[in-house]
């Protein structure tokens, strides 16, 4: 850990906090901290920022913290902190917004569908409030379908992986030819190649019902993308590490 870069290491702690208080406190944590659909009543403003800082369990918060350390720190010794700081949590902003555009399509997608059978907001409410389905409309929307439905309005996320992806293609764009060794794959392979099979992987498990447990595919997906977009910004614009000294 002597090469852990400040504001990745104060990260790092207080991710450790919160998964602590989670252990303690269990649940009512969960409840309040994780990223709930906006339109959920447990939604609050403030899971925008503590989702990324809460984690399922502890190989979740080992394996992101772990890839924090590892590409976070070179990148926070090039910009400094306050540079650093900015660009994880816009990563971590933008992975929830289109995680969340994703359930929002899902949910008023299929809204509309039951609302053009002719069934009211009551026939929802049942089914989102008490998971009950109204038998006529089996007879027309798949299970399957009505499942995606409570599932949108009642998820919740939690984790840093969409802001560790920000700096996956980060570190990829500044370091392309650093060597990397990953599980399973017996010879390194070069960060140019790795990050992109990586996002093209959760595009394809985001599109497919192939998924290994409940991953959100687009949240690392909207973290990458909004890496990627300031990224190209701060080259575009030359931005440089003085101008974030404080």
């Amino acid at each position: 850990m002597r090469s852990v870069s400040e504001a990745v290491k104060h990260i790092i702690i207080i991710n450790g906090i919160f998964f602590l208080a989670t252990l303690i406190f269990g649940d009512i944590t969960y409840n309040l901290l994780a990223l709930y659909y906006f339109e959920n009543p447990k939604f609050e403003l403030w899971q925008v920022i503590s989702h990324m800082f809460m984690h399922g369990n502890l190989n979740h918060i080992l394996f992101n913290m772990f890839g924090l350390w590892m590409f976070g720190s070179p990148l926070e010794k090039i910009w400094g902190k306050n540079k650093f700081i900015f660009f994880y949590l816009s990563a971590g902003f933008g992975a929830a917004l289109l995680q969340m555009l994703i359930y929002y399509f899902q949910y008023t997608s299929i809204s509309n569908e039951i609302f053009s059978l002719g069934y009211g907001f009551d026939s929802i409410d049942k089914l989102l409030r008490e998971g009950l389905y109204d038998p006529r409309i089996l007879d027309q929307i798949s299970e399957n379908t009505l499942m995606s439905l409570i599932q949108a309005y009642n998820s919740s996320m939690v984790g840093a992986s969409g802001a560790l992806y920000g700096v996956l293609v980060a570190f990829a764009l500044i370091f392309p030819n650093s060597e990397l060794f990953i599980m399973f794959i017996p010879v390194p392979v070069k960060a140019k190649y790795l990050v992109p099979f990586l996002i093209f992987g959760d595009l394809f498990f985001g599109f497919s019902s192939y998924s290994v447990g409940p991953i959100a595919h687009f949240a690392h997906i909207g973290g990458a993308l909004t890496g990627f977009s300031i990224m190209w910004y701060w080259k575009k614009k030359e931005f440089n590490k003085n101008r974030w000294d404080l």
